[in-house]
């Protein structure tokens, strides 16, 4: 695993910090840095896939992204989770400052098509970080503190784009970003095991989470703080509600180790 987060977080890095400081982001040159960083999880774990296993292992790790059945529930918390706690800290914005935070509702309509569309591309992440790295680290860690190390991980391979203007957590808070992240990766790590190493689940919460995230924006204007912790009302509330319901999802984690443990070789091929 270690050539894969070496690998990885050069790719992504070199690309963004060039993107950061070199090539703007709105120019071709600079949309084509940011996506190859972007795909650079799958890219590395398609690579070391190839290498270890073969073509059969590649093969392997790409149909882990297809649809497989499993119950509606689960569909609705991919589509819904962090969109429904977003609206409840709205709620409690209110209840506490007597304001609303700023809502976005002008291009709802547009929602359900961005995340079909954007569902695939979140290949690009998934292959690596829970087609490659999650059952490993599983299989040393167990998945509670697997995820939690993940999410980490995952959150700082993101820090290069808080120093890129024109993207959406430039200058933001990267420390309210990494309590919610970890909190994310600890759901998507759930979704993969209801589908038994799955990755199409936990692409379809990646990209219900990319499109409704500014339904509720808990973005604060103008800020350069990066690495301080002031940040919105409505970012914190978000990532103590998140955080609320991610003890209880560790709980069960834990619970249901035991039983869960000997799958894990098995999404690795």
């Amino acid at each position: 695993m270690f050539a894969f987060f070496l690998l990885t977080f050069a790719l992504t890095w070199s690309c963004w910090i060039l993107v950061a400081r070199v090539v703007l982001m709105q120019s071709v040159a600079g949309r084509a840095l940011a996506y190859l960083g972007v795909f650079a999880p799958a890219i590395v774990a398609l690579a070391l896939t190839r290498a270890r296993q073969g073509g059969a292992g590649v093969r392997r790790l790409l149909g882990r992204v297809l649809p497989v059945p499993v119950a509606a529930r689960w569909v609705a918390f991919a589509l819904g989770y962090t969109l429904a706690l977003k609206l409840i800290a709205a709620l409690l914005h209110r209840w506490i400052s007597g304001d609303w935070p700023p809502l976005r509702t002008d291009a709802l309509w547009v929602v359900p098509f961005a995340i079909a569309v954007s569902t695939p591309v979140q290949a690009g992440e998934e292959l690596g970080w829970r087609g490659y790295v999650l059952p490993r680290l599983a299989a040393r860690l167990g998945l509670a503190r697997a995820s939690l190390l993940l999410g980490l991980l995952w959150a700082l391979w993101h820090l290069p784009l808080f120093f890129v203007r024109g993207s959406d957590t430039f200058g933001q808070s990267f420390v309210v970003y990494t309590v919610q992240v970890i909190a994310i990766s600890v759901a998507i790590a759930m979704l993969c095991v209801r589908t038994d190493g799955g990755l199409f689940l936990p692409m379809l919460f990646h990209a219900a989470v990319n499109n409704t995230k500014d339904i509720v924006p808990s973005a604060t204007p103008g800020a350069h703080a990066v690495f301080s912790p002031r940040a919105s009302l409505q970012a914190w509330l978000a990532a103590g509600l998140l955080w609320a319901c991610t003890v209880f999802i560790l709980v069960w984690m834990r619970r249901t180790e035991p039983a869960r443990a000997p799958r894990y070789a098995g999404w690795v091929g």
